[in-house]
């Protein structure tokens, strides 16, 4: 996400912290390399020149030029203006009393219709009831795409191929009232282009409808191209808000950090992947600490706790505790880390992962790693799970044959294992030792 724009902006702020002054001739330096690494990302012209005065104005006052560490400084400043840049605080979707309307438009492929479903199951992840409605009857399959998609979350839908998409939106909102859902998400059709047929029938729907949002979806890849869409459907029908499809991919930034100061629009969510889950609320704050190499520790906790389940953690701490610790509880952590996305994505939440080693962070983002270790425990008796220490050498040969790994992967997984194991072992004993002295000292307080 942004690694391009965000390995830039990261070497020129790290130059600007080594430095124990800074002088206007610094600051200047520093900010054409800004002004040109947002350019190569895409971002609209305007917005860079407006970006780059800012930042520089308040680079070269007397706070930052005083400071005994004018380099953090700057970058606090960089900080606290792509925040603002990008909308400065998430913005929620509204809410009204009773039933809530959603009404997604945008353009062919930039992935409105799975956006529609991510979205519901995104809020029915929040404890929401949705509903949706597939008005989108000119493209081929969208309907029954729809109907697939909610069908695999657990969620309703209407849909009417004999009728016209302004019947089809209000006869979804009273079905999604009589099956006393609070939140109905319409989809409706999007064409290869802007044209004037399509203007007119969402313009139609939206008058009929009166719907509380009217978000579009943009495909986050195409840049500028982005951007310009949402000015031509703000302009056209007025919309509350934007989200971006395909961040996860080679996008370059531009128009993620240009949207919200060229339409006025804010991004309310973005899409991380393809799976139906990867839908995430877009808070600028922390996406700006993200592109500078901060990391984002708080959405990292949120995935934490949407992803591991509770009780087998309590369950892990207490074994982890007792020092019983097993291959088979590794395989499980292993699996509840994949289920919070892709390493790659989670080191980058890590603050100063940038400054990792290349080597590590390509050992730590091979996925392959995990699905060989998942291999070769499942290739592996319920006995030799438990007590891998039974391990002989033709056990080996056979659990390397039956996971398609070598021996020497075996060997591998086994001696880090075996470390882990200690290091938990002293933990435990450390632990036990700290309980014990302050045992003994609450005795000398209280000797009773």
């Amino acid at each position: 996400m942004f690694s391009n724009l965000g390995e830039k902006l990261q070497n020129t702020l790290r130059r600007l912290k080594g430095k124990g002054k800074l002088n206007e001739k610094d600051v200047d330096a520093a900010m054409r390399e800004i002004r040109l690494a947002l350019l190569e990302a895409d971002v609209n012209f305007k917005v860079v020149k407006d970006f780059v005065a800012a930042v520089r104005e308040r680079a070269v006052g007397h706070e930052v030029m005083s400071s005994l560490t004018p380099g953090q400084q700057v970058v606090k400043i960089v900080n606290e203006e792509m925040t603002r840049l990008m909308g400065q605080e998430q913005s929620t979707l509204s809410s009204s009393k009773g039933q809530t309307s959603i009404m997604m438009v945008g353009l062919q492929g930039s992935g409105k219709t799975t956006t529609a479903v991510k979205l519901a199951s995104h809020l029915k992840r929040e404890g929401r009831n949705p509903f949706l409605v597939a008005a989108d009857i000119y493209r081929p399959g969208a309907v029954k795409q729809l109907e697939v998609l909610t069908e695999s979350i657990g969620v309703k839908s209407y849909s009417n191929l004999e009728e016209d998409p302004v019947k089809i939106c209000s006869e979804g909102l009273k079905m999604a009232e009589r099956e006393g859902c609070d939140v109905t998400i319409i989809d409706t059709a999007g064409r290869l282009h802007l044209d004037d047929e399509m203007m007119s029938e969402i313009t139609e729907i939206k008058n009929t409808i009166n719907p509380d949002e009217v978000l579009l979806v943009v495909d986050a890849m195409t840049g500028q191209d982005a951007v310009n869409a949402a000015s031509s459907f703000r302009e056209a029908v007025g919309l509350s808000g934007v989200i971006l499809t395909k961040l996860d991919g080679d996008t370059r930034g531009g128009a993620a950090l240009s949207v919200r100061a060229v339409t006025g629009c804010p991004v309310k969510y973005v899409g991380v992947g393809e799976k139906l889950d990867a839908l995430e609320p877009f808070y600028p704050d922390r996406m700006a600490s993200r592109i500078l190499g901060m990391g984002d520790v708080l959405s990292l906790i949120d995935k934490a706790e949407a992803s591991i389940d509770q009780d087998k953690a309590k369950e892990m701490e207490q074994k982890l505790r007792k020092q019983q610790f097993t291959l088979d509880d590794f395989k499980d952590q292993i699996a509840q880390l994949r289920g919070m996305g892709s390493l790659e994505e989670i080191m980058n939440m890590l603050p100063e992962a940038g400054n990792l080693p290349k080597e590590v962070k390509q050992m730590s983002m091979n996925e392959d790693n995990f699905k060989r270790v998942e291999a070769i425990i499942g290739s592996m008796t319920k006995g030799e799970r438990q007590n891998p220490a039974i391990l002989n050498s033709s056990r080996r040969r056979r659990i390397a044959m039956g996971s398609g790994t070598t021996v020497q992967d075996i060997n591998r997984l086994i001696n880090q294992f075996n470390q882990m194991q200690k290091m938990f072992k002293q933990m435990g004993a450390a632990d036990k030792k700290g309980a014990s002295k302050k045992m003994k000292k609450m005795k000398k307080r209280f000797p009773f």
